[in-house]
């Protein structure tokens, strides 16, 4: 058995959840894919897993070898498709990772295209508002907006959003809209509940910060923008967010003179290698042609 086959066997093991998940898809039986996975730790010397035919647990070395072992398998499936397809004929996963909101709203609506033009493809989507780590999710390119981690991925900035104040018609006819950062103080404002309460002091240009009070709180953006339309008050978040909404004239911005300096940059990230994998460029490339150098939420 090639020492590379047995590497592919274990990536999909854990790709696919287990080891009669990867039986089906690779049309063996789970006692040959069995058989393989004690084979490989026999030559290695370690246990890589503990599991059942139903489920499995990665241990420390296992999780150390799924990582390298999955780098290696996209190294040889990279090699192998420049020598035997065009590169516009891109195949197999691509696992993409992302914030909640900023995948809700941008990318959702575009990856459909994507997968039309590269139809070989196909996208594994991870949202999440927790710590974004690309190597440890499994991730070919990470999509994030706000501070970078601190790593040695590469970085590649998209585009430049900002943060706008905004509330609906509705709620500005009847309390009238603040002139002043300091106005916010006389405002209902939506704010956030427990961890994201530093979410709920509010800069402007000219370092003053804000910190608002009012009688609705929740946990989470998508909440956040529906009270905001429902007329429940002032709000403060991304421009991704809000920008179809404002468009469609269910929400208003304010006091925009005194956030002009409230930016967000968002970035692609993706793991070192000396030769980027053809799908992760070309997703790469695909964001950069619809968000720059006018991003969606402001066309129109």
């Amino acid at each position: 058995m090639e020492r590379s086959h047995e590497m592919g066997i274990f990536v999909r093991v854990v790709d696919e959840g287990g080891l009669s998940a990867a039986a089906r898809a690779l049309n063996l039986a789970p006692s040959t894919i069995s058989k393989i996975m004690t084979r490989l730790e026999e030559r290695l010397g370690v246990r890589l897993m503990n599991r059942t035919t139903r489920q499995f647990k990665l241990t420390a070395e296992g999780e150390e070898f799924y990582k390298r072992s999955r780098a290696i398998i996209q190294e040889i499936e990279e090699a192998e498709a420049s020598v035997s397809r065009a590169k516009s004929e891109l195949t197999g996963p691509l696992k993409v990772i992302s914030m909640v909101a900023f995948g809700n709203y941008q990318l959702v609506p575009i990856i459909p295209e994507f997968l039309a033009r590269h139809p070989g493809v196909h996208i594994d989507l991870t949202l999440t508002d927790g710590k974004m780590d690309v190597i440890e999710a499994g991730a070919d390119v990470g999509v994030l907006h706000g501070n970078l981690p601190d790593s040695s991925l590469i970085v590649h900035r998209l585009v430049d959003d900002r943060r706008v104040v905004v509330a609906s018609p509705d709620y500005l006819k009847r309390f009238g809209a603040p002139r002043e950062p300091e106005d916010l103080l006389k405002h209902n404002c939506i704010i956030w509940w427990n961890a994201q309460r530093h979410l709920n002091r509010w800069p402007f240009d000219g370092g003053r910060v804000v910190t608002v009070k009012g009688n609705v709180m929740v946990d989470n953006g998508e909440t956040l923008v529906r009270m905001a339309m429902a007329g429940a008050g002032l709000i403060r978040l991304a421009e991704f967010v809000a920008g179809a909404a404002i468009r469609d004239g269910l929400l208003v911005p304010v006091l925009t003179e005194h956030t002009k300096d409230d930016t967000l940059p968002i970035y692609a990230i993706f793991p070192h290698r000396q030769h980027l994998a053809s799908k992760v460029r070309a997703f790469v490339d695909f964001l950069d042609e619809k968000f720059s150098p006018v991003p969606p939420w402001r066309q129109g």
